[in-house]
């Protein structure tokens, strides 16, 4: 009787702990969406949803496994004074097999949903049949492929040099170093280097892209939520690369045409550019301190310097 009765509470043990782990999971899983910058463009809804269910999942196995120690080493001790020796067990085949399965299911459950973002993000063009709409109805996420490629699409050229974002806007042939983006429309980037590797990353955006050398990539995305916000050179691109970073600002498409217009009626003149003013303040001191470095490409030449 006394052992039907230790095996009913190690029962009910059990099943409160895992009521209580899940249920404390699925909060942390929550309050990680608080975690992370303002959701700024319609792909960083789902990438925060696919953090949460990685902090989720990490959180289950955390308490999970800490919980079981810590039954084990409350309930299950020796008794004072017992030096004797446990059981001789030589394994469990079936044990060995569940818990070399189910990390195996949960990396491919992983692999799985991650791929599933990245498709529905759509974030390489045309040549993906996927594109975020309008984030408070999110539409299937594989839609025609008619549909998506009749979606109006603004286009803009950006390219990456030390130390300088450049955006170059064909519908008005106007240049600025402020990254304006009209909000709830598609938009396309043609990335491009002029000399070394640079990253393209706005963390608002959940996005980044590796911008290579001699290469053009195409990259888009919906901006949702109007605001400033701070794109950065995510890869080490030389002595001044933390000096990359440029503002990204989002308006409806009223304020976004207006502000075409304003620009192009403005005369290109140069930018400000600070890894340019830094290195022309250090050339011209009269004691070299310091390795030498990669001179600085000129400050561009644009309509709006931002």
């Amino acid at each position: 009787m006394t052992m039907k009765i230790q095996k009913i509470l190690n029962i009910l043990t059990l099943l409160t702990g895992a009521i209580a782990v899940t249920s404390t999971s699925l909060w942390i899983g929550k309050q990680s969406y608080s975690w992370l910058p303002p959701q700024a463009a319609a792909e960083s809804l789902l990438i925060d949803d696919l953090i949460s269910f990685l902090v989720t999942l990490g959180a289950f196995i955390f308490l999970g496994v800490t919980s079981t120690l810590m039954y084990s080493v409350i309930f299950h001790r020796a008794v004072k004074d017992d030096f004797t020796d446990g059981p001789p067990i030589e394994g469990n085949v079936a044990l060995e097999v569940v818990w070399t399965a189910i990390p195996i299911l949960l990396v491919f459950w992983i692999a799985s949903y991650s791929y599933q973002v990245y498709e529905q993000m759509g974030i390489q063009g045309p040549s993906e049949i996927v594109h975020l709409h309008n984030p408070l109805a999110m539409e299937s996420a594989y839609a025609a492929p008619a549909k998506a490629l009749a979606e109006p699409v603004e286009k803009i050229d950006v390219l990456a040099k030390q130390w300088a974002w450049v955006f170059h806007y064909p519908e008005r042939d106007i240049t600025s170093t402020e990254l304006h983006l009209p909000s709830d429309r598609r938009i396309r980037l043609a990335l491009k280097s002029q000399d070394v590797l640079h990253g393209f990353y706005i963390p608002a955006f959940r996005l980044k892209q590796d911008i290579i050398p001699n290469h053009a990539i195409d990259f888009e995305f919906t901006p949702i939520r109007p605001g400033k916000y701070r794109l950065t050179d995510s890869q080490y691109s030389g002595t001044y690369f933390a000096t990359m970073q440029a503002n990204v600002v989002v308006e409806s498409p009223e304020d976004y045409q207006q502000w075409l217009a304003q620009a192009a009626t403005q005369k290109p003149s140069p930018a400000n550019n600070q890894a340019a003013s830094e290195y022309a303040q250090t050339s011209h001191q009269s004691v070299q301190t310091g390795w030498v470095t990669v001179p600085p490409a000129a400050p561009p030449l644009v309509n709006s310097p931002g």
